[in-house]
């Protein structure tokens, strides 16, 4: 009996040596021993960003992609809205909360049915958008710390597969997901509640007139998705655009009274409203708050980048729907107000009445006020902060 607990023990304490031999090879393998270190001790923070199309979600989203401890995808839930024929919203939103709950634990086997019959990376959407898949162990061609090349990442890394993806997922302390496809919260109560997810939920919203002003400048982009919001509804092409709007304020309104008006026990310290205009106006702090929030530290090199992006000379007219340029974000928040033709400010003043009220949005009685642009027409966030502060000990608790 003595003899055989021996040769027990000895192959367990072989086995042990043997997992800690893998763990360093594979740490050396992708060079990246910081985030092998810190695995196992740190519970991974899955974040999604809910937004609408032009909020300035794609910027927020950069502002965590670059971010060296951050493994981002950008709207995974559009190959879901893509794939389908002639859906509604209502219709996918069980069908995208499934696929982003696979993919935040670092599963892409629920992408198989979206992607093309040979697919790789280069086949999920706006993939150059992630600097993650840019770097190892996706593609050894950008370094954590180092800020992606969009060109560069396109010619060498287009070809590797899913298997890469995964790998690089886990090997981050936070998953962040941006979608624009979601119109409520309740389809997201089992991913809150799942033990397995630690959830935190970032709102970005926009005052509606500078959305309309953006959308315009961009209308072929949004052809598709008008359609699944409208759900297939035979709609007057010039009334499309402000269908469209309204249920987008009519879905800011859901969100933010079910996270703030009694809500669900498992919301309390996950969810966080953020306003583009106040992002614009001060950056760095806004940017500071959100990433506390989601137990992230600002680095050096994050500060210059944002600090860049937001203060530049471009004024934001750009075609490409998605490109992230360096402009002034002030300027770019106001740029409606010169550009908007009253009549279209007043009727989306009415249709978005009741959420510009309750996001801190001012309205305008004439053409002269709205081109008054030392008139402010954002209310001081102080009522409007409708988020609660995870307490320290509660970032690594279970739902």
């Amino acid at each position: 009996m003595s003899t055989r607990f021996r040769v027990n023990f000895n192959a367990l304490i072989l086995l042990v040596v043997l997992q800690g031999a893998a763990v360093v090879l594979f740490c050396n393998w992708y060079a990246q021993p910081s985030s092998c270190e810190s695995e196992p001790s740190q519970r991974r923070v899955h974040v999604l960003l809910v937004s609408s199309w032009r909020s300035g979600s794609s910027f927020l989203g950069q502002v965590f992609s670059q971010h060296p401890s951050v493994f981002y995808l950008m709207e995974p839930a559009w190959h879901v809205w893509t794939k389908v024929e002639k859906p509604g919203a209502g219709l996918l939103r069980m069908a995208v909360r499934d696929l982003l709950r696979s993919v935040f634990q670092c599963d892409f086997s629920v992408m198989d049915p979206y992607l093309p019959e040979k697919y790789n990376m280069s086949s999920l959407f706006m993939w150059t958008q992630s600097r993650a898949l840019c770097s190892p162990p996706a593609c050894p061609i950008t370094q954590r710390g180092q800020f992606s090349n969009e060109t560069q990442c396109l010619q060498k890394c287009e070809a590797r597969g899913l298997d890469v993806v995964e790998a690089a997922c886990r090997t981050y302390s936070h998953v962040v997901l941006k979608e624009v496809r979601f119109f409520e919260l309740e389809s997201l109560y089992p991913l809150l509640k799942d033990p397995n997810l630690d959830l935190r939920i970032i709102h970005l919203v926009r005052d509606p007139r500078a959305v309309m002003k953006s959308r315009e400048a961009s209308p072929k982009a949004f052809l598709r998705d008008s359609a699944i919001v409208l759900e297939q509804k035979n709609i007057p092409a010039a009334e499309v655009s402000y269908k469209v709007l309204q249920e987008i304020c009519k879905s800011h309104i859901r969100i933010n009274k079910r996270a703030i008006l009694k809500p669900p026990s498992f919301l309390k310290g996950r969810y966080k409203m953020v306003r583009y205009e106040d992002l614009a106006r001060n950056p760095l702090q806004e940017v500071s708050d959100i990433y506390e929030f989601v137990g992230l530290e600002m680095t050096r090199q994050m500060g210059e980048w944002i600090y860049k992006k937001t203060h530049g000379k471009g004024k934001g007219t750009k075609k490409e729907a998605f490109q992230i340029t360096s402009r002034n974000a002030a300027d770019v928040s106001q740029a409606w107000r010169t550009v908007l033709p009253f009549s279209k400010v007043k009727r989306v003043q009415e249709l978005c009445k009741g959420a510009m009220s309750l996001l801190g949005y001012k309205t305008v009685d004439s053409e002269k006020e709205q081109k008054k642009l030392d008139i402010d027409l954002l209310v001081p966030r102080e009522p409007f902060q409708f988020s609660w502060e995870p307490a320290k000990t509660e970032q690594t608790d279970t739902i």
